[in-house]
């Protein structure tokens, strides 16, 4: 496989990844959805999806359950119809996803790509902690955040306008899922990486 992703984020390989949770405090509050979409470069050097990843979670023991994120997601953390993983399992399983990926396209280790990346990946980073998951393929602490990325391209910070002002349909009622709100923000890097290349802006 061509290796020229890895020159383009200079060894670093980008998953686009969302959670939803239990609340804003990754310390007290559970991850009970996460998803993750891998991307790959073409020919010409445009990003595209080529995999991708989604678990329910169940809460960790002793999780603070906010009943106003639990509104807002509308996710039942104890619906058996769910079909829930412990997060130890979810995160093992992407991690060795991200490893495949990272190894096949010749990267050094791998980045997060959120909107808000701050989020995500603080939820992320206590979950490792609270595994006590040894290695994770993750930079601990750089990312690449989409609402940054949009509000310097776009000028909309917010996820929908955002995506509307790229031409990404994004459906109300389907927000607030790992899996869709990872695949629209996969779909808004792309669009903004892709057309800084078109401008010009990398090789």
């Amino acid at each position: 496989m061509s290796n020229d992703l890895a020159a383009r984020f200079r060894g670093y390989y980008p998953v686009i990844l969302d959670v939803e949770t239990s609340g804003l405090n990754a310390q007290t509050d559970a991850i009970l959805e996460i998803a993750a979409i891998m991307p790959a470069m073409d020919e010409q050097g445009y990003l595209y999806e080529v995999d991708r990843i989604h678990f329910h979670v169940a809460p960790f023991k002793g999780a603070n359950l906010d009943p106003k994120a639990i509104a807002f997601t509308g996710i039942d953390p104890f619906n058996p119809l769910r079909g829930a993983v412990d997060e130890r399992k979810a995160l093992t399983e992407i991690f060795k996803m991200v490893r495949k990926h990272q190894k096949n396209n010749t990267c050094i280790r791998s980045i997060v790509v959120a909107h808000n990346a701050g989020f995500d990946q603080s939820f992320i980073n206590q979950a490792v902690l609270r595994c006590k998951l040894k290695k994770t393929p993750f930079h601990p602490f750089s990312n690449f955040d989409t609402s940054a990325m949009a509000g310097l391209i776009l000028g909309q910070t917010v996820l929908a306008k955002a995506c509307q002002q790229a031409n990404i349909c994004y459906n109300q009622n389907d927000a607030h899922s790992a899996l869709y709100d990872t695949h629209v923000t996969a779909l808004l890097f792309f669009y903004l990486v892709n057309k800084w290349k078109s401008f010009g802006g990398w090789k």
